[in-house]
């Protein structure tokens, strides 16, 4: 089985891609348009240097060889959303080629990293079919794996890896990706269009591989191909027969002179949240997938995390509880709350909405000092008020565990102190 990927990442510019139109989300259709990304006869492509900034950021973070001189071509094909019958894309003269992507147990080869204009947009209703052009010219990196990817879970983790680089060059695409799968069980490939978020692409291969391994079985060879994707079935569908390169009649982009890009600056090093996890990890001896997790989407949290494992003087794991609880509630967590946050957590007490907003008075916990006989009037009060608790805990003990949270929280008791208490208490009751 070998699997491949065009991804399709649109990029953070301003103006499009050949033209100074917007690039910003309007409600209006057909509001953001001139002749260029219409596709007017006569008008004339200008390239945006931005977008090709960023597009070689990107070919850096995936470790591609990064041509100083890029060209376009024209991808002829016949699509309403394409009214000059072309899309302007890169083939040989792409922007970044040969690059890798390691994962836990191999590696994913970077064919090629490509800039592109975005098509329109095409409504189907069922009489009729609309066409908006606010998003064509939109500029696009396309990024074309080799078929390294081998099983479901490769596939997952090559999409995560690849999210977390794009996050921390800039480009957040909201925690979704849009792709094209390209599956092979035998000789001829499927390839699978325009699948969007990271469950479809996994469900859309594991029925593909499923469809085409059930076809082997049987004596037959998988027809080579372009399906779509169905979300409500979860399975593909035939749409027509996929082309060849040589369909495409790929030529020379007359209008735009080739582009030298050694002079545009790009950061030297790229943010690669699983280096910073892992040496995170095994200097404070902590959990690798945990930390990771916390970060993979989160500048404000990785800060944090450095900040507090390395300048604030608290307990690594600590520092671990208070970023779990950022992750709950946001930016209250910061450097200037994370000291009080520490406070809270060290004595003991559940991080709630309740602990939170007391954070952001800078109201310190209660004072430890509560007496055995206060602490028993709280928990026989809370026990008054939930006469059904009793019988609840002689089933499930575990249940304890709800009433001690629900105590510290309310009085600022350390959970140890309470725990001890009211298992104290629950013994007389049991008597």
């Amino acid at each position: 089985m070998k699997i491949g990927l065009e991804v399709h990442v649109a990029l953070p510019t301003h103006s499009k891609l050949f033209c100074s139109c917007s690039t910003a989300d309007v409600d209006e259709p057909n509001t953001n348009i001139c002749p260029i990304c219409m596709g007017f006869p006569g008008s004339k492509p200008s390239l945006n240097e931005e977008a090709v900034r960023i597009a070689k950021t990107i070919a850096n973070a995936l470790n591609c060889k990064i041509n100083q001189s890029i060209s376009f071509v024209r991808k002829v094909y016949f699509y309403p959303d394409l009214p000059k019958s072309f899309q302007i894309t890169q083939l040989q003269g792409s922007i970044g080629l040969e690059g890798e992507v390691t994962l836990s147990s191999s590696k994913v080869h970077i064919r090629r990293i490509q800039i592109e204009e975005d098509p329109a947009r095409v409504i189907r209703e069922a009489k009729y079919t609309l066409l908006d052009f606010n998003r064509s010219g939109i500029p696009l990196v396309e990024i074309v794996t080799d078929p390294d990817i081998v099983s479901e879970d490769q596939l997952r983790e090559f999409l995560f890896v690849l999210r977390s680089l794009l996050y921390y060059i800039g480009v957040d695409i909201d925690k979704e990706i849009k792709a094209d799968l390209n599956i092979s069980l035998a000789e001829n490939r499927v390839e699978i269009k325009n699948v969007t978020g990271i469950k479809n692409l996994v469900d859309a291969a594991r029925y593909e591989i499923k469809r085409q391994s059930e076809i082997i079985k049987s004596g037959g060879v998988p027809e080579k191909e372009t399906r779509s994707y169905d979300e409500k079935p979860q399975s593909t569908i035939s749409s027509r027969e996929k082309e060849s390169d040589e369909e495409y009649g790929y030529i020379y982009e007359p209008d735009l002179s080739e582009f030298s890009v050694s002079g545009l600056t790009v950061p030297e090093h790229i943010v690669d949240a699983r280096k910073v996890s892992r040496e995170l990890a095994e200097k404070h001896n902590l959990d690798y997938k945990t930390l990771l997790e916390l970060i993979a989407f989160d500048t404000e949290a990785m800060s944090l995390l450095r900040y507090g494992l390395e300048k604030s003087g608290l307990p690594a794991d600590v520092v671990v509880n208070a970023l779990e609880a950022k992750k709950r509630f946001g930016k209250a967590v910061n450097e200037k709350s994370l000291p009080l946050l520490a406070d809270y957590i060290q004595k003991g007490i559940q991080i709630d909405r309740d602990v939170i907003m007391r954070i952001e008075k800078g109201m310190p916990p209660a004072e430890v000092e509560v007496s055995n006989e206060d602490t028993d009037k709280y928990i026989k009060e809370e026990l008054s008020a939930n006469p059904e608790f009793i019988e609840k805990y002689k089933k499930n003990p575990k249940v304890i565990d709800f009433m001690v949270n629900t105590v510290s929280r309310k009085h600022g008791i350390p959970q140890k102190k309470v725990a001890d208490r009211i298992k104290h208490i629950l013994a007389e009751y049991l008597k």
